[in-house]
């Protein structure tokens, strides 16, 4: 028999929102029942894993991160929780730790108040299976109380979302009240003031960007991360206004003093996903809060808005139809058709709109071939998945390949705008030394731009010490869906959504695909 000095222990604590008041669970309690059992058996401690305010539905937790980690490094083999609970309430991600990652990395784990002791043969092991289906549905029923709850003081017109909309701000003494932000209101009023004198979104859209008004974005302290090189780019401070934003502004009936919720819904109590509810759905509350824009305005402005759009164009349907990002600059990648050749083409939507502020390429590719590598590097992937013997290495293989190799290609991209920075700021300071501009220019500029230097540096080292994720989906829905897929010779847009991410298309024709699966072990 091994003897208890022999075991590297790491304890693992969790606590979430979800699992309420109850002072068993709470850290310091956890802790109090590790630490009197570590001493009671005498066991080394070799690290403390602590994850407070995470969900047992998900593993993407930063302590579960570090201490699976210390496993794969020899640091631990040995884990001790409170119960199984703790360790996860994902039946079948807790069933792969227990019956198959923990036994074939020889690693000891110990639920105390289950009497689960993966090195001894008792019943309690046996019944483990039933407690993780037990605490699943916990989990389940946690997230109705809670989706149900949060649904009653929506009613109740309190105001739960954590952003506040533009044009408010949450109030001091009540934090699901929201008042006026006075300075970002007047810049809603003036995009009303715009629209009621017929102007379209995308007219509306420049006058803000040309006057240098700060975007939401801007406000929201957002790292703006485009090709923009040229000091004289405005958009680098102030962000560039797009049509999207004016569009979602002038349709919010928040700014009448109503309050509008329940937008979108999570696909399941397991994914962060969210889908667009329908507008019947929503939960709208009047007059909980002061107005930005009196009734009979908005309502007139929303008369005139399908006048004021710029070329309604026919709708197409794209099966990857917003799930096309620019890998450059990060925003949307838009498909276009042209009548002249009978195509679709990709464009960055960024570029396209805003080219004269240099922000952004083209990204310009055929859409229908596009498509078809895009399904075609899916089934692979997808087939690899499914191939019992090589399961894990597929798995292996597309968390080296989309993590390591995305956060390589995410720090060269940041280098080379650091670089890029930094000759614009010899550039700068040789413009100063020649007359173009004067010393206040000179010192206004530099110092953005050495911010940006900064931001790009602390992104970089972000990333080097950037840690891989957990999984979001179980291995049998998984299988399920792409089963359904690999049996479709075209597969429905549903399917696509539910197994992909985001599809990130680069100037050099490179894709990178981001699976919803791609963690799953």
């Amino acid at each position: 028999m091994v003897g208890n000095s022999s075991f590297k222990v790491g304890l693992y604590i969790r606590l979430s929102r979800d699992d309420g008041n109850i002072e068993s669970d709470s850290i310091v309690s956890q802790r109090s029942l590790l630490n009197q059992y570590i001493k009671e058996n005498n066991y080394c401690v070799v690290d403390e894993y602590v994850d407070d305010g995470f969900s047992g539905t998900s593993f993407d937790r930063p302590a579960f991160i570090r201490m699976m980690n210390d496993i794969e490094i020899g640091k631990i083999n040995m884990i001790i929780t409170k119960d199984m609970s703790r360790l996860g309430r994902d039946y079948i991600g807790t069933g792969e730790l227990i019956e198959k990652y923990f036994p074939n990395n020889n690693i000891r784990y110990i639920a105390i108040n289950d009497g689960i002791d993966t090195f001894i043969d008792n019943t309690n092991n046996d019944i483990a299976p039933f407690k993780a289906i037990m605490n699943d549905m916990y989990a389940k029923d946690i997230s109705k109380k809670i989706k149900s709850s949060l649904h009653s003081r929506m009613k109740d017109g309190l105001y739960v979302s954590g952003r506040c909309p533009f044009g408010y701000q949450k109030d001091p003494n009540n934090k699901n009240h929201l008042v006026i932000n006075e300075e970002q209101a007047e810049v809603v009023k003036l995009i009303f003031d715009l629209a009621l004198k017929g102007n379209t979104y995308h007219y509306i859209a420049q006058e803000l960007t040309k006057r240098k008004i700060k975007t939401p974005a801007s406000y929201y302290n957002y790292v703006w991360n485009t090709k923009c090189i040229n000091t004289n780019c405005i958009s680098q401070e102030y962000g560039v206004w797009v049509d999207t934003t004016i569009k979602a502004i002038l349709t919010n009936r928040i700014y009448t003093g109503d309050a509008v919720q329940g937008k979108t819904k999570k696909i399941n109590y397991k994914l962060k996903k969210t889908v667009k509810n329908n507008p019947d759905d929503y939960i709208i509350v009047e007059n909980t809060h002061e107005a930005i824009i009196d009734k009979s305005t908005f309502n007139y402005v929303q008369t005139l808005l399908p006048k004021n759009v710029k070329r309604p164009e026919k709708k197409r349907f794209y099966l990857l139809d917003g799930l096309l990002y620019c890998g450059d600059c990060k925003h949307r990648i838009t498909i276009r058709y042209q009548n002249k050749t009978g195509r679709s083409y990709t464009t960055c939507d960024y570029y396209r709109t805003y080219s004269k502020y240099h922000v952004c390429t083209t990204h310009t590719n055929n859409y229908e071939v596009l498509e078809n590598v895009i399904l075609d590097t899916i089934r692979e992937v997808c087939k690899k998945y499914l191939d019992k013997n090589k399961i894990k290495e597929s798995i292996n293989n597309i968390k080296f390949e989309d993590n390591t190799l995305k956060i390589k290609k995410q720090i060269e991209s940041l280098e080379i705008t650091s670089n890029k920075l930094t000759e614009s700021l010899d550039k700068t300071y040789m413009d100063r030394l020649k007359g173009i501009i004067d010393e206040e220019q000179y010192l206004r500029v530099s110092e953005n731009i050495k911010k940006e230097i900064d931001k790009n540096k602390k992104n970089i080292d972000n990333l080097k010490n950037e840690s891989i994720e957990s999984n979001k989906i179980d291995n049998k829905q998984i299988e399920k869906y792409i089963n359904e897929f690999l049996s479709l010779d075209n597969p429905t847009r549903e399917l696509i959504i539910i197994l992909v991410e985001k599809i990130y298309i680069y100037q050099d024709k490179r894709v990178d695909i981001i699976f919803t699966f791609k963690n799953v072990t």
